[in-house]
């Protein structure tokens, strides 16, 4: 008998992981645009790019605390990858958006 566990695709989580990418994306635009010039002892103008690399680390990070969490090793590797590419499209868009702001 096939537990209902091992049929599920596993989108609560991908879904949940790209929610985290987009609310770090949104707070570090919202810092951007609100004039903060200093990211991580970084002053630089690509220190903006410094917060949204720490955005998708953690968007790496969860993504492996959640999968592993809920222990069914079928298409382990497929979720993953599928939230792991969500949150660099989520953090490719905030980086083109706040463009503008890092370069002046």
């Amino acid at each position: 008998m096939t537990d209902e566990t091992e049929t599920r695709t596993g989108w609560p989580g991908i879904v949940l992981i790209w929610a985290l990418a987009v609310a770090g994306c949104a707070i570090v635009a919202g810092l951007a645009f609100g004039g903060l010039e200093v990211w991580f002892d970084d002053d630089s103008w690509l220190g903006v790019y410094g917060a949204l690399g720490v955005v998708l680390a953690v968007a790496v990070l969860g993504t492996l605390v959640v999968q592993l969490a809920t222990r069914r090793p079928a298409g382990f590797v497929r979720r993953v990858a599928a939230s792991i590419a969500g949150a660099v499209v989520v953090v490719g868009i905030a980086a083109a958006i706040v463009a503008p702001v890092a370069a002046g």
